[in-house]
């Protein structure tokens, strides 16, 4: 059926979807979310269906998506017909019935994903089917070698590769603004791609961001890594395991996360990395609740790695409360330029060097701590963070005090005096976000009170920043609704940490961060 062209200039997003109106169906014999194959001249696409009640006959509206696949302009002719279900959507219906999918049918829902073949509606299913079913060693490994097939990957034509890798789930964590210049300037090889935040209040490219641009092509990282033997930029335009990025979309508004291994690790094997450590963050107030969780996982990293080839090795680290100081691009940024110059929060330091001192020592570095900890003492670490950011477009000589920050301020004390007990990580989260992060760069928060600290009566808790006075207040006022920070002044006087329903909770946050 020949049908009229009208460009809709509207995003989808992700999937190809075009627009006929209900007669035109009824004529094609399509339904909603059906598969149409779309024709012009020699390129032919296929799309999914919506159907408008009053959209004109014998016309078809195309989204941008779909638009740019077929290289079209408005008022053109194409042909267009029932197209036949993919492959994959009977094996997704498999995976929904609880059977185990083999290597091709897995490699073909994949294929599917990137080449949009798929819905939202379907990959929802087949994640929800993961979620529930779960997945045995074999799908794991069939999945992360099909997420590296059906993208770039790349090659840096020498080795050891090293990289670090943390599970998320604690604010403040920008652990690999050090780990990658002291690994490089001790003389080893490590191309760090990161991700924006999700659900945190900064992401590692959202963090380097406030120094450096980030957003760089594959020969650029090439380049930076041959000059400096790291980079820290943002791995969303690179096209590493592309359908990963396209299940995260999917995953998050349902509030799952059954891809977390081949989710890392395939990107892990696409740069090329022979080492790796993952940072497995573990307590109340992590993604990870327990140690035997975190063994449990640690387990599947190191199993999956093997399968892959990976040396794996992975780190159980504290996770009851946020990593320094600072929480929000700019404020962890300055924070974690501060350490590489000597100063910063110890616990900050302490995790640095202890996951880099893995690395090393993964690689049969001598002393690996103390080759480490002189990275930074003895200043190589910072001059080669200086060089990373140099190649990668920043100022070499920006000083923490030149990171801006939001202008708007405020302070938040505490209404008795105590010894800091315990911190929500979700609520902090929760604050940061309210204030502008990670949107806008300079928002965030200072903590001015950790764990096991004495504050007195009026003493300072933490303190938000925030680029809008509006955002400011925002935030002010869901700090007083929630309770980020418990003091008692033993432990005994503070029992009862909250009470239901009287004081009403706000639904807990998902954290899916990559």
């Amino acid at each position: 059926m020949d049908l009229g062209v009208e460009l809709l200039n509207i995003t989808t997003g992700g999937n190809r979807v075009a627009v006929i109106g209900q007669k035109t169906a009824s004529l094609l014999g399509v339904h909603s979310s059906d598969r149409i194959k779309i024709t012009y001249g020699v390129k032919t696409v296929v799309a999914i269906t919506n159907i408008a009640e009053h959209f004109a006959e014998n016309r078809i509206g195309l989204f941008e998506e779909t638009e740019t696949a077929l290289g079209i302009s408005s008022d053109e002719r194409v042909g267009v017909e029932l197209a036949s279900l993919p492959e994959s959507l009977f094996n997704i219906r498999a995976k929904l019935h609880g059977e185990r999918l083999r290597e091709k049918e897995i490699v073909a829902i994949v294929r599917d994903v990137v080449d949009r073949r798929l819905s939202t509606v379907e990959i929802a299913g087949f994640l929800t089917a993961l979620s529930i079913h779960g997945m045995g060693m074999s799908e794991f490994e069939a999945l992360s070698r099909a997420m590296i097939l059906t993208g770039k990957t790349l090659d840096f034509g020498r080795g050891p590769i090293l990289d670090k890798h943390s599970v998320g789930g604690i604010p403040g964590d920008k652990t690999s603004m050090l780990v990658v210049p002291i690994v490089a300037a001790a003389g080893f090889t490590i191309p760090k791609t990161s991700s924006r935040a999700i659900t945190s209040p900064a992401g590692t490219a959202d963090r380097v961001e406030t120094l450096c641009p980030v957003s760089l092509a594959i020969e650029e990282i090439q380049e930076v890594v041959k000059k400096t033997g790291g980079c820290l930029v943002w791995g969303g335009s690179l096209e590493l395991a592309p359908a990963d990025d396209l299940f995260i979309q999917v995953e998050y508004p349902l509030g799952i996360d059954p891809m977390l291994l081949p989710s890392i690790l395939s990107k892990k094997k696409a740069i090329g990395a022979t080492h790796v450590v993952i940072d497995i963050p573990t307590g109340l107030g992590a993604k990870i609740k327990t140690r035997q969780e975190a063994y449990t996982l640690a387990s599947d990293f190191l199993e999956l790695g093997q399968r892959l080839g990976l040396n794996i090795q992975c780190a159980l680290t504290f996770g009851d409360q946020p990593l320094g100081c600072g929480i929000g691009p700019a404020l962890e940024a300055q924070e974690a330029l501060s350490t590489l110059m000597g100063a910063g929060p110890p616990d900050l330091r302490e995790k640095a060097v202890s996951l880099a001192s893995m690395l090393l020592d993964m690689v049969g570095v001598d002393n690996p701590r103390n080759t480490a900890e002189n990275m930074i003492d003895s200043g190589k670490a910072e001059k080669k963070m200086r060089e990373i950011i140099e190649i990668q477009g920043g100022n070499p000589k920006i000083k923490p005090t030149d990171i801006p920050i939001g202008p708007h301020h405020a302070t938040v004390r505490s209404k008795q005096a105590g010894r800091v007990l315990w911190m929500s990580t979700e609520s902090i989260v929760r604050i940061a976000r309210m204030a502008g992060a990670p949107k806008e760069k300079g928002a965030g928060i200072v903590f001015h009170a950790k764990l096991g600290d004495t504050v007195r009566k009026d003493g300072v808790l933490f303190e938000i920043y925030a680029e809008k006075n509006t955002k400011l207040e925002a935030a002010l006022e869901l700090a007083e609704q929630l309770t980020p920070i418990g003091l008692s002044r033993k432990p005994e006087e503070k029992m009862v940490i909250d009470t239901i329903p009287e004081k009403i909770t706000h639904e807990k946050a998902f954290m899916i961060d990559r």
